[in-house]
């Protein structure tokens, strides 16, 4: 198996509740979600006291996703 891909998603651009797609396989990721069953987190920035980026990996295609769009203001 070959090296993991990595996607980035704004999440800026997302509609609704913030369920989105896996960029690789397509299984539903939501923010709802904390059994990590679907995705685990890897790596979280912040700046100051606001999040910046979360890296989450799939767990079904090994993809790694960078969520970005945090900050609104």
């Amino acid at each position: 198996m070959g090296p993991s891909l990595v996607y980035q998603v704004d999440l800026v651009t997302l509609q609704g509740e913030g369920d989105f797609q896996c960029p690789g396989c397509g299984v539903v990721i939501s923010p709802e979600d904390e059994t990590e069953e679907v995705y685990v987190i890897l790596d979280t920035k912040v700046k100051g006291e606001d999040l910046e980026e979360l890296v989450i990996q799939c767990k079904r295609c090994k993809s790694k996703i960078r969520l970005v769009g945090f900050n609104l203001t």
